[in-house]
């Protein structure tokens, strides 16, 4: 009978596409004692090694730095919206009277 899907935690993803990395081992034994596709490992250390040197990117922590402005900002701004519409819905109400 057919298996069915299983997910893999990140931790799980990353201590075998480390231990693909480092090539102690060929990709066959490692599927054996993870109990993964071949294919699957081989994916999984593609995606590490490309990954990898943007986890030391100052960039990163700049955009990041970037969008959290942003985000203030359009908050700011969203704010100050409510607080105009507020202000006109109020304004017509007492005109209509």
């Amino acid at each position: 009978m057919k298996k069915g899907r299983r997910n893999h935690t990140a931790e799980f993803k990353a201590r075998v596409a480390l231990e693909a990395i480092r090539g102690e081992s060929t990709i066959a034994e490692i599927a054996a004692r993870f109990e993964v596709h071949p294919n699957q490992i081989t994916q999984w250390k593609k995606q590490a090694l490309e990954e990898m040197p943007g986890m030391f990117s100052k960039k990163r922590g700049r955009k990041k730095k970037e969008q959290d402005e942003l985000n203030d900002r359009l908050y700011r701004e969203i704010g100050q919206l409510k607080v105009e519409l507020d202000w006109l819905k109020k304004k017509h109400e007492s005109l209509e009277r």
